[in-house]
C-alpha cells in the first residue's frame, strides 16, 4: 500500500509538472503574437513614410524642371536680344546736335544745277539719322520747297564729328530773263521740326515758268549727294 501511494504521488507530481510546462508555453506564445502584431504596425508605418517621401522627392523634381526651362529659355532671349543689336545705334540726330551746311556742286555740262546739304554730328556722341531733309528755297515769289525722290534706304549711325550729304538738284535759267531769284535756303533734318536758314550756294536764279512748281526741286535721301542731279 505504501508503495502505490508513493507511486501515485509520483504520478500526481509529474502531471502537475506537465501542466505548468503547458501553462508557460501558452504564456509564451501569447507574449509572441502580441511582438509580432507590433513589428507588422511598425513595417506599415515605416511604409506610409516612404511613400510620403517619394511624393516630396518627386514633387522636387517637377519644380526644378521648370526653374532649368525657364532660365534656358531666359538665356535664348538675351543671346537673341544681342543679335538684333546689329542694327543702327544711338540717340536721333536733332537739330540742335548737327552743323548744318550747304555747297554748290555744279560742274560745267551738267544738265542741272545742284548743291549738297551737309550734316555734319557735332553732338559729341553718336547718332541715328535715315530719310530725308527738309529743303524749301526762299524765292522773290515764295517758297518752293523741293519733292523727295528715291529709296529713304535703313537708318544709319552718324559718328560724332563726321559728315553726310544729301543732293539737291533744280533746274537752271537759261531764259535769259532775270527768273525767279532764290534768296535762301531752309533746310531741317530728318525726322525734325527745328529748321536752320542759310545762304543759297548754288545759281541764282530758277526759270520763271517753274514758280511755286516743287517738281523741279528735287531733294535725294542721306547720303545721296552726288548720285542726283
Amino acid at each position: 500500500m505504501r508503495a502505490r501511494k508513493l507511486t501515485f504521488a509520483a504520478l500526481a507530481l509529474a502531471a502537475g509538472l506537465s501542466l505548468t510546462a503547458c501553462q508557460n508555453d501558452d504564456d509564451a506564445a501569447g507574449q509572441s503574437d502580441p511582438s509580432s502584431g507590433s513589428s507588422a504596425s511598425a513595417a506599415s508605418s515605416s511604409g506610409g513614410g516612404s511613400d510620403s517621401g517619394g511624393t516630396d522627392e518627386a514633387g522636387g523634381k517637377e519644380s526644378a524642371a521648370p526653374d532649368s526651362g525657364g532660365s534656358s529659355a531666359s538665356g535664348g532671349s538675351a543671346s537673341g536680344g544681342s543679335g538684333s543689336g546689329s542694327a543702327a545705334k544711338g540717340g536721333k540726330c536733332t537739330t540742335d546736335g548737327l552743323k548744318i551746311t550747304a555747297q554748290d556742286t555744279f560742274i560745267d555740262g551738267d544738265r542741272g544745277g545742284s548743291i549738297a546739304v551737309g550734316l555734319t554730328n557735332a553732338s559729341g556722341a553718336d547718332c541715328v539719322i535715315s530719310g530725308f531733309v527738309g529743303v524749301d528755297l526762299k524765292t522773290n515769289s515764295g517758297t518752293i520747297s523741293a519733292t523727295r525722290k528715291g529709296d529713304p534706304g535703313d537708318p544709319y549711325t552718324l559718328k560724332n564729328g563726321k559728315e553726310i550729304d544729301s543732293n539737291v538738284s533744280y533746274p537752271l535759267n537759261k531764259t535769259g530773263g532775270s527768273g525767279i531769284r532764290i534768296t535762301g535756303l531752309v533746310v531741317t533734318p530728318p525726322n525734325e521740326t527745328k529748321s536752320v536758314t542759310l545762304a543759297w550756294p548754288g545759281e541764282s536764279s530758277l526759270p520763271a515758268g517753274d514758280s511755286g512748281n516743287g517738281d523741279q526741286v528735287l531733294v535725294g535721301p542721306i547720303g545721296s549727294a552726288g548720285q542726283g542731279g
